[in-house]
Order: C-alpha cells, then structure tokens, then sequence
C-alpha cells in the first residue's frame, strides 16, 4: 500500500488523472487491453479530466466499468455514469459496446435483475485476462466504497460479484454494487479521497486492525497495488508513520 499526497482537490485529480492514462499505456503495451472500473462523485470526474487529450491510447481496446451505480433510469443526474459521460467519455472515441453501463428501472425490473445483468457482462468472454487493471473508488465519510456501506447486509456477499444493494443509508436506497470479492480481482485499487469531513474514516480505514464490517475501505486491495490518493486535509489524522 501506498499513499499519494497532494495539497487540494484539484492537484490531487490532476496528478491521478495523469498515472490514469500512464496505466491504460501500460496495460495496453503488455495486454493489448485495459480494463478499468470508474467511480462517482466529483473525485470521480476530476479523475478523468486529462484522459479526452492523452495521446498514446487505443481507445477500442479500453473497457470502462463501475464500481456501484444507483438503480435510477438512464440518464438520472444521480448516476455515477452521467458524471463520467460529461467528465470524459462523451468526448472519447470509445465504442458503446465497451462502456459498461449498470441497468436501471428503465431497462429491467429489480436491482437483483441489474446485479444479475451486470454479473453476467463481468463473467463474459472479453479481451484480456478477467482482472481489472484499475479500480477506483471513492470513499464516505462513513468509510463506505461503491455501495458497501458499514454494518450492512450488502457486504456479507460470498461468491457473488455484483449485489443488489436496499436501504442504503446514503440515498437513493437502492442499488447495484460489485462485492469485495470482485473489487479485489484487481492489478490495482485506487482510493480516491479529498476533503476534511473524511479525515476520520482515512484514519479509521488505516487502523491497525481495521475490520472492513466497521470501515469497509479497509476491506480493499489491489493484487500489485493499493493507492490511497489523499488531500492534504483527508490525510490530517494520519497518524506520521501512516
């Protein structure tokens, strides 16, 4: 594990956005394909601000994923993809085929039909090797990453790789999201965190000890790297050695 520290919001989405092409290069020199699981929030969009200028990229050999999406229709500004599309891909050359969107009420007609939907997309026979090459997430201030929120059902998911998700503390209370069983089938996982009101859960999520029922960001790992992408203010009560 490792953390990436800069002083504010946007230095700190500058500089993942920037290792976020360096990634897809990478990914795509050694596999031919990147596989890559976006996340929601305003972190989120400012993760992927450089990516419509990068150079060096095959954009139909990318593969865009969600970490957890909220079971709204299409096109509900409550969406973590509507932040993405006018982030970035609406002005990337990236088939449709290879964004892969999580249905919502317009498309099927439960949560549970979405999760199994959106299991069977993962599960398909695509280019590359079934492991993600970047996952970002971001954080609550509860701790909470995609949609596994602190002493909630939705994380005792076993042998599943997407879940419907009710009741979320955090509305709207139904939703899709990929388990830590899925999220840690991954090359790298990225935590992106800006903002004092999350100080706490960093510190919390970095415990020793740290149980991923109480902070589920501690349940998350990259098989080659975890890279916690803090602000100066998430990371004030690291502790010197954190």
């Amino acid at each position: 594990m490792t953390i990436e520290r800069r002083a504010g919001k946007d230095e700190l989405g500058r500089a993942i956005s920037e290792r976020l092409i360096t990634e897809i290069i990478a990914a795509q020199r050694e596999r031919g394909v990147a596989h890559i699981v976006l996340t929601g929030g305003s972190m989120g969009g400012l993760a992927l601000r450089s990516l419509p200028a990068a150079q060096g990229i095959d954009w139909s050999k990318v593969h865009f994923w969600w970490g957890d999406e909220r079971f709204v229709a299409s096109g509900d500004p409550d969406r973590n993809d509507v932040e993405a599309d006018r982030a970035a891909l609406d002005a990337l050359p990236v088939p449709e085929e290879n964004v892969h969107r999580v249905s919502g009420p317009d498309r099927v007609a439960s949560a549970e039909e979405s999760a199994a939907a959106y299991s069977d997309a993962l599960r398909a026979p695509k280019p590359g090797d079934g492991v993600f090459d970047v996952v970002m997430l971001g954080m609550g201030p509860d701790g909470h990453v995609a949609s596994l929120f602190p002493h909630h059902p939705g994380q005792r998911a076993d042998d599943a790789i997407a879940v419907a998700v009710h009741e979320s503390p955090k509305p709207p209370p139904d939703r899709v999201s990929l388990t830590f069983e899925c999220l840690n089938r991954s090359r790298q996982v990225w935590l992106l965190v800006a903002g004092a009101e999350k100080a706490d859960a960093v510190a919390a999520a970095h415990a020793a000890g740290a149980d991923r029922w109480d902070v589920p960001a501690a349940g998350v790992h990259g098989r080659q790297q975890t890279i916690w992408w803090l602000d100066d203010a998430a990371a004030a009560k690291l502790s010197p050695a954190g």
